[in-house]
């Protein structure tokens, strides 16, 4: 018997085709109050053929265990298997992942935490911002894991790719508003690309860490 679910209609994978199982996944997303108790269901499609549909999957589990972290333990182990896809796209939505998850539930991604700093020299430039994003949403409410790592977002101030130097700067925005001691010793720096990079958004993001951490000062 197809699982009702308050006007949502979840039925089983072998039903349905790609395209109809993705528009079940976007009103899915669109149900919040569902969330929770579809957390097995969303699991279960990371086994799909479709690379378009797992990777949805990856990235509604990501909203599910911000939402809901104490209920999303059992789907983190197959969030993790993604991060050694050869496919960059499911690199990058496992990584967000468990960035969302990590924010809500840090315990949870702890044991993979280290691991996901390979992907700041990943080759993929998405999946470099990906890994940017996760440690900004992990950053928010353990920060102190960064203190011997901020090297690594150092290093990313460069990249040749614009979207990644767009957003490094926000991780050091980030954790200038909770642990300031972290970015005062790239302060010089940040304030320098504020002054030349020839991008205007990655110029005002720099400017934005500097001023976040003399504001935590």
């Amino acid at each position: 018997m197809p699982n009702r679910s308050r006007g949502i209609r979840i039925r089983g994978v072998s039903e349905l085709n790609e395209t109809e199982l993705y528009k079940e996944l976007g009103m899915l997303t669109r149900r919040r109050e569902l969330w929770r108790e579809q957390i097995p269901f969303v699991s279960s499609l990371l086994g799909c053929d479709s690379v378009r549909i797992r990777a949805k999957a990856l990235w509604l589990l990501g909203e599910m265990g911000l939402s809901h972290p104490m209920s999303i333990g059992d789907a983190v182990p197959g969030i993790v298997s993604f991060l050694d896809s050869p496919t960059p796209l499911l690199r990058e939505r496992a990584v967000n992942a468990l960035g969302r998850i990590g924010r809500g539930n840090f315990p949870l991604i702890e044991p993979y935490w280290a691991d996901l700093f390979r992907f700041a020299s990943d080759e993929d430039a998405k999946v470099r911002l990906s890994f940017i994003w996760a440690s900004e949403n992990i950053a928010v409410n353990t920060p102190d894991v960064y203190e011997d790592r901020m090297p690594v977002f150092a290093e990313l101030l460069g990249d040749e790719d614009e979207r990644v130097r767009m957003e490094a700067p926000e991780l050091f925005r980030v954790l200038g508003k909770r642990r300031p001691e972290f970015v005062r010793p790239y302060l010089a720096l940040l304030q320098r690309i504020s002054e030349t990079d020839e991008n205007r958004v990655v110029r005002i993001h720099c400017l934005g860490a500097v001023r976040a951490a003399g504001e935590g000062t």
